[in-house]
Formats: structure tokens, C-alpha cells, sequence
């Protein structure tokens, strides 16, 4: 299948690259392109990111989580018919799993995906040096796919002549700069940069950036380099394959919390569960007094309900439905932000004690740094989660929260590391922790969790049937 498509990355974290993917993504769409984003890794801030200039929801491309097949399957899924798909990179481009391997890096996304890769050099501070920091990184690996090279707080003066430099002594194409543009920063929080929503004239800001980055980047060049990728062969996973054949079941009503609080969802996640026989019915724990009528499972996603203790614990009527409806059976998987919600109490950014669902025992409480964080493989100790034998799940951890009642019925083991520890409250009817899953990592995952909901309809109908 032909997708054009480049990648943007850079040396490291807090170079640029979301803000500059912005610009990008923005000048693009602004020339009237159908434009479709990525962003390597698990972050669900960044796409928000993304989204808020393409107009639609930006995915996650992450090699820890699926196999290379998958990969190629999300990336085509996601940008068939568009005119550029453009990735953004995470953390320093060769930096992967357990900080010392390349998996799961931007680099192992360009090799598996076969895509161009630009590096975005924040040059702040450097002018030849520049040169020995971009042979570095095109020439650590031999099949590095970087194709060229996007020089950030660059000076107009300067840029000529550094790109003269590069390209007459490196022979890598430097396809322009961006120089500083002071009302475009974004800011960041404890998770990461502050929602789109939070910002100020977000669209009038990067509407700004783009008219800049058409006069300083080589837009018709990065389209080009786009176009240049190979054609990717792809295969549909077996799993889907099956799924195809179970579509004529009713459909089950899954309740997704969705609001400023709870916004940490995977497009990818949502839109397999369709796939795997669910109807989405959003809500918020937030605004909503009342859960959607005749569910039959829950879905609490991570968020910041740090960020909204005090309103949450004002939503007295929604907790006690959905305390209601758990104790009777209802399948809910919680994560994260989402399980400490369902606690008795949890803590909110100012350390205030807020009063939770109480399903979970115990509080939820802040800490001073990051509490754990990166990838993980979560393993069921007793080999079922909803009931079914699942095979150990990938999943990944951030959050400077913690708990007293973690749960103990899974074992997250770090990779390239002997570190692990237990996790998870995992019965028939409920898997809640602070892991996040990504569906495609494990399909077993998701489908036991349909198959729970479906069960849990067909007692409702017998309960209905004997009254």
C-alpha cells in the first residue's frame, strides 16, 4: 500500500517536537491536504495535540506494544487515502526500552514502518558543532532512515551558512529552520504539557507557527521525502479475521468516561471494541448525574481527576450509581486515573482527601516524584483476567500518585530489567490498577472484557425474566 510519510524526531526529549509537528501538521492543512498524525509511543497528550490541527483523532504507533505486522496494519488503517502521514518521535531517537535497548524507540518505529526520518536538532547554543551531532546519529546505526535534518532556534543569519556546512560536508538535506517564536511555547505539568483545550488561542498560535514555518521550511521538500517511502506490504491480523466473523451478535454498551478528567483514551482502543462487538456510550463522571442507560461494562480511563477532586467528589448521585451497578456485576476495567476514582478516597494536587466511588478500599494518594513509570509485561497470577486464560499483557505505567491498595492479583515485570512488582485488582468482573493497556498488544484482553459484558446482559435478561 502506498502511504506517504516522514517521521520527526530529535536527540532528545524537550527538543521541539510536538510544537514543531503542530506548525507542520497545520501548514499542511492549511495548503488544503488531507493530513493524518502518529505519535510513536504511549502518550495520549501529544495526539491531543495533533488532533486539535487535523481536525480528527491522531493515533499511537508503538513496537513495544504490537508486533511488526500490527504496526504496519495501525499505520495503513489509520492513513489509507491521506495525502502525508506524519509521526512524531518520542524521547532522543535511538532511546527505547529500559534505557538501554533500541525497541520501541522512534528509530525501531521508522525501521519496522520503512519510513524517512528527519532529525530535529534544537541548535541553541551550537553552530558548527552542529555537524559532529548530526554524523552521530546518521551514522550510529547503518540503517538509520534519517533523511534529513530540521535545524530549531536557529538564527536567520546563521542558517545558510550551517546549512551549506551540512550539506556539502555531511550530504544529509537540511530542509529548513524554525526560528524562535516566543508566543508559541507550549507549557507543561506534572504528566506532561497542559491539554490543548487548556491553552490559550491554541489555533490562533499555531496558525501563527505555520505561516512562519512556510517561509522557513521546506514544505514541498518534507511532501517529497514523503512521497519518496516504499510501498508497505501489509496483512490484516489473524485475530481480526475472527472478529469479522462474530459481527452478527448484538452489539454490547460499554460506558467510556470521557471529560477533562478522564481523557486518556487510545483511538486505537476505542474503535477495536467496535471492531470486537461494543457500542460506545460516553459519559462524565464530571458533568453527568447519571450513568447511560442498560450498560453492559465500564470503562474508566486515565486523566487527571487530581485536577478536579473536589468537583468529582460533588457528583454524589453518578459515584453511588456506579458503586450500584459494580456490586451487582457490572465489567468495569479502570485505569489509572480511573482506579483511583474508584477508591474510597483519593488525594487531589493540593493533597485535599476526596471521596471516591469506594469500590476500591482505601486511598489514593499524591507523592512527591514519579511513582512508576515506562514499559511493563502484566501477568495474571492466576493465568484469567475477566474469567479467561490471557496470556501476559504489555501495558506501561506514568503517575506521581500512588495507592494502599494497589492490588496484588497480577506481576508487572520491567523489561531488560529484573524489577517488577504486584499490581492490579483482578476478578471475574473488574481489572483495575494503574496500568495502561493498549488493546492490540493482547486482543484476548479486550475480548475477555466484551465476552464479561455479554455475559453479565444475558443474567440481567434471566433476573428481568424471573420478576
Amino acid at each position: 500500500m502506498k502511504i506517504p510519510r516522514f517521521l520527526l524526531t530529535a536527540g532528545a526529549s524537550g527538543s521541539g517536537k510536538t510544537l514543531v509537528t503542530c506548525g507542520i501538521l497545520q501548514a499542511f492543512k492549511n495548503r488544503g491536504l488531507d493530513v493524518v498524525s502518529f505519535k510513536c509511543g504511549p502518550d495520549y497528550i501529544d495526539p491531543m495535540f495533533h488532533a486539535k490541527v487535523i481536525g480528527t483523532k491522531s493515533a499511537n504507533l508503538d513496537t513495544f506494544f504490537t508486533n511488526e505486522e500490527t504496526t504496519r496494519y495501525l499505520l495503513t488503517e489509520n492513513a489509507k487515502d491521506a495525502d502525508i502521514a506524519v509521526m512524531e518521535g518520542v524521547m532522543g531517537y535511538y532511546d527505547g526500552v529500559g534505557g538501554i535497548a533500541t525497541k520501541a524507540s522512534a528509530y525501531d518505529l521508522a525501521k519496522v514502518t520503512d519510513t524517512p526520518a528527519v532529525l530535529l536538532i534544537n541548535c541553541k547554543g551550537m553552530s558548527v558543532s552542529i555537524l559532529p551531532y548530526v554524523q552521530g546519529f546518521v551514522k550510529y546505526q547503518k540503517d538509520s532512515h534519517i533523511e534529513g535534518v530540521l535545524l530549531n532556534q536557529m538564527s536567520p543569519m546563521l542558517y545558510p551558512r550551517v546549512k551549506k556546512l551540512i550539506e556539502e560536508e555531511l550530504h544529509v538535506p537540511v530542509y529548513g529552520y524554525v526560528p524562535r517564536v516566543e508566543e508559541c511555547r507550549l507549557e507543561s505539568r506534572h504528566l506532561g504539557l497542559v491539554l490543548p483545550d487548556e491553552v490559550v488561542e491554541l489555533k490562533e498560535k499555531l496558525n501563527r507557527l505555520a505561516e512562519v514555518l512556510e517561509k522557513t521550511v521546506d514544505l514541498d521538500g518534507l511532501l517529497k521525502l514523503g512521497n519518496s517511502a516504499l510501498d508497505l506490504k501489509v496483512q490484516t491480523p489473524d485475530f481480526l479475521k475472527q472478529v469479522e466473523k462474530k459481527k452478527t451478535e448484538k452489539a454490547v454498551r460499554i460506558g467510556v468516561a470521557k471529560d477533562e478528567a478522564f481523557c486518556f483514551l487510545y483511538k486505537d482502543n476505542l474503535e477495536l471494541l467496535e471492531k470486537m462487538g461494543g457500542k460506545i456510550c460516553y459519559f462524565s463522571p464530571l458533568h453527568d448525574a447519571h450513568l447511560p442507560a442498560n450498560l453492559d461494562g465500564l470503562l474508566l480511563c486515565g486523566g487527571y481527576p487530581e485536577l478536579f477532586g473536589k468537583e468529582l467528589e460533588k457528583g454524589e448521585s453518578i459515584r453511588q450509581e456506579i458503586k450500584k451497578v459494580l456490586e451487582q456485576g457490572l465489567p468495569v476495567l479502570a485505569e489509572c486515573g480511573g482506579f483511583m476514582y474508584l477508591h474510597d478516597t483519593f488525594e487531589d494536587m493540593q493533597g485535599k482527601v476526596c471521596r471516591g466511588v469506594g469500590q476500591i478500599p482505601g486511598k489514593a494518594y499524591k507523592t512527591p516524584r514519579l511513582s512508576r513509570f515506562g514499559y511493563i509485561q502484566v501477568t495474571s497470577k492466576e493465568r484469567k483476567l475477566f474469567g479467561k486464560t490471557i496470556d501476559s499483557c504489555p501495558a506501561h505505567e506514568f503517575h506521581y500518585f500512588d495507592s494502599e491498595n494497589c492490588g496484588t492479583d497480577c506481576f508487572a515485570a520491567k523489561p531488560e530489567s529484573s524489577r517488577g512488582w504486584d499490581c492490579l485488582h483482578a476478578t471475574d468482573t473488574m481489572l483495575a490498577g494503574f496500568p495502561h493497556f493498549y488493546y492490540y498488544g493482547n486482543p484476548e484482553l479486550p475480548m475477555a472484557f466484551l465476552d464479561r459484558c455479554r455475559t453479565y446482559r444475558q443474567q440481567k435478561k434471566v433476573v428481568s425474566t424471573e420478576l
